[in-house]
């Protein structure tokens, strides 16, 4: 699953009469990956892309077809337009898309899995394809929890040894999504991963900016601050989570997890260095400090002097904080973090773990 998927789940578990479309498989220069997936209504697309262009143009055209009549299809694009054609798709791939206008079937299914997401318990979707006539075809999904733990006891899938030869890697590493191509027909794997958390320390103008971003970039956002005032629901709608206490202690109380990005804007140097003090050296995907360099050289100083932290734990803190684009206001700052938070993500994803 891509980072924004759990934002489709909560649309085809709320919406009606919507389609779901997912690219199942893809060869060549095809413009989007195995796995990409959009939502349609009767009005067009609503969320998600399978690709733009003439690619989203087709499925959504196959889209209406199969909310009329309210089949799902397996469908076949070639990409390989003549380049004198200034509307065709010359990237020269191929996709197999799967259109499915009965996704209310499935509500149970995606609310599984979307809560697997919220309470951080992995998982797999798994979607049954079987021919039925020509591109028409019968659908059916699970979840499988990481644990082992199933939604539906008896899955019409043939997984046989999942996830199979073919779920690997040249380096052993897990490669998701996963098309399982059996005797009876296809079972399509999608491994859901819950949202990484964002930590933000301080309820100001930076925290506060970097939540709006955070949330457009799917992080499941948490804001800390010991100011009611400032941490609150009105003022800052985007979060997940906000926690209004003391600011050292409540980034202390925050359950560790190799997936958390800690974010550090408080009003001052004594609450940053509190918050700096609760999770350095703990297992965290980025640490993230604001300052000047010289307030940086100061408190790197003040923590190895009193053994609050190692040099090589020092040295895993971005501070100064974000990735450096001259910014000056307060958006552009937020912009800046947001940048480097998207970095270490995409770091960290292609690194073949499979962590967010």
């Amino acid at each position: 699953m891509n980072y924004s998927y759990p934002k489709l789940l909560e649309i085809l578990i709320e919406g009606q009469r919507l389609v779901l479309a997912t690219i199942v498989e893809a060869e060549g220069s095809a413009p989007q990956v195995v796995g990409a997936s959009a939502i349609f209504s009767e009005a067009g697309l609503v969320a998600g892309t399978v690709g733009g262009g003439l690619l989203e143009a087709r499925v959504g055209a196959a889209a209406r077809k199969a909310q009329s009549d309210g089949k799902a299809r397996l469908v076949s694009i070639r990409l390989d337009a003549d380049p004198s054609d200034m509307e065709g798709a010359i990237c020269g791939g191929a996709v197999r898309v799967l259109v499915d206008p009965g996704v209310a079937r499935d509500r149970s299914v995606f609310e599984k899995a979307l809560e697997g997401g919220r309470t951080h318990r992995p998982g797999y979707l798994t979607t049954g394809i079987r021919t039925i006539e020509g591109d028409i075809v019968s659908v059916k999904r699970n979840w499988l929890a990481a644990d082992g733990s199933s939604h539906d006891e008896s899955p019409d899938t043939e997984m046989g040894d999942f996830p199979g030869e073919a779920g690997f890697d040249e380096t052993g590493g897990l490669v998701w999504p996963y098309l399982f191509k059996g005797e009876k027909g296809l079972t399509f794997v999608e491994f859901v991963q819950p949202l990484p958390r964002l930590i933000i320390a301080g309820a100001g103008h930076v925290g506060r900016a970097v939540a709006r971003i955070g949330r457009l970039l799917d992080f499941r956002v948490t804001v800390i601050d010991d100011r009611p005032e400032f941490a609150n629901a009105e003022g800052i709608p985007e979060a997940d989570e906000i926690i209004v206490g003391d600011i050292g202690e409540s980034v202390g109380n925050i359950e560790v997890s190799a997936s958390n990005y800690f974010v550090i804007v408080t009003r001052g140097h004594q609450k940053d260095a509190e918050a700096l003090r609760a999770v350095i050296g703990r297992p965290a995907a980025y640490v993230g400090m604001i300052g000047s360099r010289s307030k940086i050289n100061i408190m790197r100083s003040e923590f190895l002097e009193n053994g609050w932290a190692t040099a090589e734990d020092w040295a895993k803190v971005h501070a100064p904080i974000g990735l450096d684009i001259g910014s000056k206001t307060v958006e552009e700052i937020a912009v800046s973090i947001a940048a480097e938070l998207v970095l270490v993500r995409s770091k960290r994803k292609d690194a073949g773990r499979g962590q967010p």
